[in-house]
């Protein structure tokens, strides 16, 4: 799935990496090479990542890349740096969809915030309604009542009024929105280019700055 990058070859930052993690949750949207990408430059950095994906992304798996998801949290790690192609480098908790009990479902457990990338209209839908059916949205409820940064990663197209309603009232609780949307200005080379701008431009919001990205200069 990910073609040849750089991103392993790129030294980790000279300044420290926070302690804190950052929630990673990945939706049933199409898209998921938006997550791996995430995952290969934050793992690279050394961060720590508590990875969170939902039932229907098990599906996308194997609809995109032919691909079974393990659904055993531990076999999922292996997994995820699998498709990542980072070994060793930062951590990786990953939680079972169901397991709402776990430490991400608390407002205690202190992170740096959460990204859903790629994330479902469904999901959307759910977080606009102040809904939570499984772990994934419940993290991501935290965040918002919390006052925490949450950033959502949409790719759909076309925008219906109800999806363009929810992400309003989304952006009204402080949700950060970056849709799935590439510039060409970085003169990409590459699928993994394209994905790459939409990745740093999400992390932007989180003030991580891990992605070997040419930035426009005027």
């Amino acid at each position: 799935m990910i073609e040849e990058s750089s991103a392993e070859r790129v030294p980790l930052p000279s300044h420290p990496i926070s302690q804190r993690p950052i929630i990673l949750g990945v939706s049933g949207a199409s898209g998921l090479i938006y997550a791996v990408r995430s995952l290969t430059h934050l793992l690279t950095a050394g961060y720590t990542v508590d990875l969170v994906a939902s039932r229907a992304s098990h599906q996308v798996w194997l609809q995109e890349d032919g691909i079974q998801m393990p659904t055993n949290p531990a076999q999922q790690a292996v997994f995820w740096r699998e498709q990542a192609g980072v070994a060793t480098r930062g951590t990786l908790r990953c939680h079972a969809a169901g397991n709402v009990g776990a430490s991400i479902a608390s407002g205690s457990f202190r992170t740096l915030g959460m990204m859903i990338i790629p994330c479902s209209m469904s999901t959307v839908g759910k977080l606009a309604a102040g809904l939570s059916s499984d772990l994934l949205e419940r993290a991501a409820d935290v965040q918002i009542k919390e006052g925490r940064s949450l950033i959502v990663v949409p790719r759909e197209t076309p925008l219906s009024l109800i999806h363009l309603r929810n992400l309003t009232t989304l952006a009204e609780a402080g949700v950060r929105v970056v849709p799935a949307i590439p510039a060409w200005y970085h003169k990409p080379q590459s699928i993994n280019d394209l994905v790459d701008f939409v990745v740093a431009r999400a992390l932007d919001q989180l003030a991580i700055d891990c992605v070997p990205l040419q930035r426009w200069k005027g």
